[in-house]
């Protein structure tokens, strides 16, 4: 199979699709990849490193399209991405659809197969292709909390773990799943006063075990919330339901009620995000101020390290790239349940039952 790897050009993005290794490895099985030029420069990975691998490395992205049958990416297609697409190709990559309907409703136009990695379910549940990332960006949360708790940065002047004589000051995580087992992780490391909530008490009883005294745990309830939100300094949300936008947990009286200067950190705004008041942001212009509160919304916290990135999603995407490439996409998702959950497009009708719950019947709405 023709499997293209493009340039990734949403804003501040410096992931890619596959790396030199992961070329080898599919040039070796008998397929034809192809790299746009420079798509991984930013993460380390020159054109030379992928040539040497087997690859060709192709001038433009609408050359890559044109050759292409599998279309490897990390974050969805922008508008002129969508239009390169066909009925003729299988699209591999972040989609996050529920919170985009624009998206979506230029898939179904385009009549490919659209597999996305946040609803890709392993045998043994969870998120295999969410995980890496929601690992990477629950530790970059606090790392960016932290950051813009500093007064240049407009926060309230604070270190989160405090110096003899100075408490810490106190991190709210609400879930405590993936993501927020990394950010608990770096909280912990900084020395910070941290409380994990989640209505999943089993996950709590994991998160207590590890760190025993170092955290307190809480069932999440509004008043769990608003009680540990509006007495933090650094409240970061990660809460995830696959494929379905996500629930606003913390209200806006609960942000107001925050001392100046606190920051909120919403690592579920790719799903629309769990702060009233949240909005996406960029690396480039990553906070702004609502209510005296900064808010952290980068719709791809995990871009700020590329390279690290890079590859620990390579590493968990590889088997599906190899299993679609082998087999072919109706192949490969009748094999794997699994795959077939992350199926969310094909021949210009909405496959997944969630995010159909989310956007409707947007193909008999657009007569897509």
């Amino acid at each position: 199979m023709r499997i293209g790897v493009p340039k990734e050009i949403k804003p501040d993005e410096h992931r890619l699709g596959l790396t030199p290794a992961a070329v080898r490895e599919l040039a070796a099985a008998g397929h034809h990849v192809i790299v746009e030029t420079g798509a991984g420069a930013a993460a380390g990975f020159p054109d030379a490193e992928f040539r040497t691998a087997g690859a060709d490395v192709v001038g433009s992205a609408a050359a890559l399209f044109a050759a292409a049958e599998l279309i490897v990416k990390v974050k969805e297609p922008q508008p002129e991405e969508v239009a390169r697409l066909e009925p003729r190709h299988v699209l591999f990559c972040y989609l996050h659809l529920a919170a985009n309907p624009a998206l979506a409703r230029g898939l179904l136009r385009a009549g490919c197969a659209a597999i996305a990695y946040e609803t890709v379910t392993a045998p043994a549940g969870g998120l295999p292709l969410l995980a890496p990332m929601s690992r990477v960006a629950g530790r970059l949360a606090v790392q960016a909390g932290a950051r813009f708790l500093e007064r240049p940065a407009g926060g309230m002047g604070v270190l989160l773990g405090g110096v003899p004589g100075v408490a810490p000051e106190r991190i709210t995580i609400i879930g405590a799943g993936v993501a927020g087992t990394g950010a608990c992780e770096a909280a912990v490391g900084v020395g910070a006063d941290v409380t994990v909530l989640d209505t999943d008490i089993e996950k709590l009883d994991r998160l207590a075990a590890r760190f025993e005294h170092m955290i307190r745990t809480e069932y999440s309830t509004a008043d769990s919330i608003a009680r540990n939100v509006e007495s933090a300094a650094l409240a970061i949300g990660t809460v995830l339901i696959p494929g379905r936008s996500a629930p606003k947990l913390v209200t806006r009286d609960m942000i107001r009620a925050m001392r100046p200067g606190s920051v909120v950190v919403d690592v579920a705004i790719d799903q629309g995000g769990c702060f009233a008041t949240s909005r996406p942001t960029t690396h480039a212009d990553p906070v702004y101020e609502t209510d005296g509160v900064l808010h952290y919304c980068v719709t791809n916290i995990p871009a700020a390290v590329p390279r690290t990135s890079t590859l620990a999603l390579v590493n968990a995407t590889l088997p599906y790239v190899r299993a679609l490439a082998d087999h072919g996409v109706d192949e490969a998702v009748r094999r794997d349940p699994g795959l077939a959950n992350g199926l969310n497009v094909a021949a210009g009708e909405i496959r997944n039952a969630a995010v159909a719950a989310d956007l409707g019947d947007l193909a008999a709405a657009d007569g897509a």
